[in-house]
């Protein structure tokens, strides 16, 4: 575990000086915003799209691994609302719950922190999971959030508007074009090639200082503000707490995902042993950090979305290295 613990200390250290910047105001969170933007339309989409391009196209095209991986998300949704939805809670505050506990931070931190554990043969899977929880997992909780609306046409303007958000999302486009790519094998001008690699290289120690000051900008908001910090109160108003929540994440998440992965094997599908490692390690990954993000713009209890991210990124470090451990 030493071994695995010395890949993965810089990529939390790295979270914690976003966290530590932003706290101690040495960054103004106003800037969280353009930095996210900076990960979000250049350097993240360039990293997947160089990924992409250099992974072979059947690990790319990957439908048992896409559908097992799938199943996994979908039963965590399903257990999380079982738990969750209450007098207190309803479906806004649940369906956001599900979602930051099924949906890994795979983008900001998985896929370059599995590349350096597993190699580049771990770009393929964390791609296809990738794909999953944009495209799948968050269109169907975003849907679900919108239930307390009116009939059904709170939730089925949600799911448009989702499935449109997706496509203007930069980062399935720069996963087509690198599959698209990979298929052709083509290969960029010189001058282009190192643009895109220099925009990746900054992907992700960018990405990983931008996670931290977005899990501390709700203390640094309420402390300017004056209110104390709601999480005690959230707490005691909904049945699963954020620790309860951020273990569910960390621990049955890739439980669930080895259990699955290996009946499928047994039953017969052809999916591949070094894909299922890297889809359960994936799911061993901290909740993302971009839930958050979407928790305030759909008007749910953003507070209690991020403590359960913050919670699960610190115990993240131990458990998720356990767990590279045992694959590995």
């Amino acid at each position: 575990m030493l071994e695995v613990l010395k890949v993965t200390f810089p990529f939390f250290a790295l979270v914690l000086c976003g966290y530590v910047a932003a706290w101690q105001k040495m960054m103004p969170v106003q800037a969280i915003p353009g930095l996210n933007g900076f990960v979000l339309f250049f350097a993240l989409p360039c990293m997947l799209y160089s990924f992409g391009a250099h992974t072979r196209i059947d690990q790319l095209l990957n439908w048992p691994l896409f559908c097992v991986y799938l199943l996994a998300a979908l039963l965590i949704i399903l257990l999380v609302l079982a738990f969750s939805l209450n007098a207190g809670i309803r479906w806004n505050d649940a369906a956001f719950g599900a979602l930051v506990t099924a949906f890994p931070n795979t983008g900001f931190i998985g896929v370059p922190l599995l590349v350096a554990l597993f190699g580049q043969s771990a770009a393929g899977p964390a791609i296809v999971t990738l794909v999953v929880d944009l495209f799948v997992t968050s269109s169907l909780c975003i849907a679900l959030s919108r239930l307390d609306e009116h009939e059904n046409k709170g939730a089925n303007a949600a799911l448009l508007s989702s499935l449109s958000g997706m496509f203007k999302n930069p980062l399935p486009w720069a996963i087509a074009l690198g599959v698209l790519t990979s298929w052709l094998q083509l290969e960029l001008p010189a001058p282009i090639h190192q643009t895109i690699g220099l925009l990746a290289d900054a992907a992700s120690p960018v990405a990983l200082f931008t996670v931290g000051a977005v899990l501390a900008r709700p203390l640094v908001s309420q402390t300017q503000s004056g209110k104390a910090p709601r999480l005690a109160r959230l707490a005691a108003r909904q049945i699963m707490p954020p620790l309860g929540m951020a273990l569910l994440k960390l621990c049955l998440h890739p439980l669930l995902m080895f259990f699955l992965g290996i009946s499928a094997i047994q039953l017969g599908l052809p999916l591949e042993p070094g894909g299922l490692t890297v889809a359960i390690a994936v799911a061993a990954l901290p909740s993302a950090s971009n839930v958050v993000i979407l928790s305030e713009r759909y008007g749910a209890r953003s507070e209690r979305i991020a403590s359960i991210v913050l919670m699960s990124t610190l115990l993240a470090f131990f458990s998720f290295s356990a767990v590279v451990s045992l694959l590995k």
